[in-house]
């Protein structure tokens, strides 16, 4: 099925965008995955549904995510995750340790990454390792 939200832009043109791009779609992939299972697989009102979400997308539990997965990725993939987490990023963290940061940015980096290259079998692989 093609879905209805539709990039015009092909890998190579993906390859060459900075990576706080792909963290930057990755971070909204990402919380809407979370959201989407916990609706899924939980009854929660849409505040206890929030507060549940807010627990795995913070930097930690991201940084926590990548360093459960890390070892499974292919080399693209961590070269991916290594252009994430070494973008120049001039935004302090006002709730996270700064590395903890860092590998968030990576995760969502690798997450974009994968869902602007349309790689979604591979994406649907991560999110599958990842339980919560």
């Amino acid at each position: 099925m093609d879905s209805f939200i539709e990039l015009r832009k092909d890998e190579t043109e993906v390859n060459l965008m900075p990576p706080l791009t792909w963290a930057y779609v990755g971070d909204c992939v990402y919380e809407l995955y979370v959201r989407t299972k916990l609706v899924n697989e939980t009854k929660l009102k849409p505040h206890a549904l929030h507060m549940q979400a807010i627990q795995r997308v913070k930097a930690k539990a991201q940084a926590q995510t990548l360093n459960t997965i890390y070892e499974e990725l292919t080399e693209k993939e961590k070269d991916v995750v290594r252009r994430g987490r070494n973008a120049e990023n001039h935004h302090l963290p006002k709730n996270a340790d700064v590395q903890d940061y860092m590998y968030a940015t990576a995760f969502e980096a690798l997450i974009g990454y994968l869902y602007l290259t349309k790689q979604n079998n591979r994406l649907k692989e991560i999110f599958d390792k990842i339980s919560f």
